[in-house]
């Protein structure tokens, strides 16, 4: 389980390595991708909160990158956090994600990114719930969900 010091160490230090990578240009980005959905993977919008695809869904099944298709995050692991877009407590695997601090706007958050294609998802914060105590914040644009097998 990841807990905030371990983002802040990524962040700081270095990401774990992801099984492979997904490397394309910005053009072939922009050629493959819906117009909103490039904006936030690859140009680090922001979607409208509340009026996303996954704002209110916590239909079971597999959230993937919309860029790579990597998995990201597990349904199960998705909460109600009142802030407009999708929040998620951890993320399925280690080196699924890329953090990187942003100081954009005014602000210090720490960055999420595919950790394959470098899409970005959104931000983390240290105000989850417990035990792990992470929020992942991300963009609906940028994910995919993939309904579980059930057969």
């Amino acid at each position: 389980m990841l807990r905030w010091i371990d983002v802040l160490t990524f962040a700081k230090y270095g990401n774990p390595e992801p099984s492979h990578r997904v490397e394309k240009t910005e053009d072939e980005w922009a050629r493959e991708l819906p117009p909103a959905r490039f904006r936030v993977l690859r140009q680090q919008a922001t979607e409208p909160p509340y009026r996303n695809a996954y704002c209110r869904s916590y239909e079971p099944g597999l959230h993937q990158c919309a860029g790579c298709h990597s998995p990201l995050f597990d349904s199960a692991t998705k909460y109600h956090a009142i802030s407009g877009w999708p929040s998620f407590t951890q993320p399925l695997a280690r080196n699924a994600i890329r953090y990187l601090f942003d100081e954009s706007h005014h602000m210090q958050r720490v960055e999420v990114r595919c950790n394959v294609c470098g899409g970005h998802l959104g931000h983390v914060f240290p105000d989850g719930p417990a035990p792990g105590g992470l929020r992942y914040c991300i963009n609906s644009e940028s994910l995919v969900r993939v309904a579980e097998n059930t057969g």
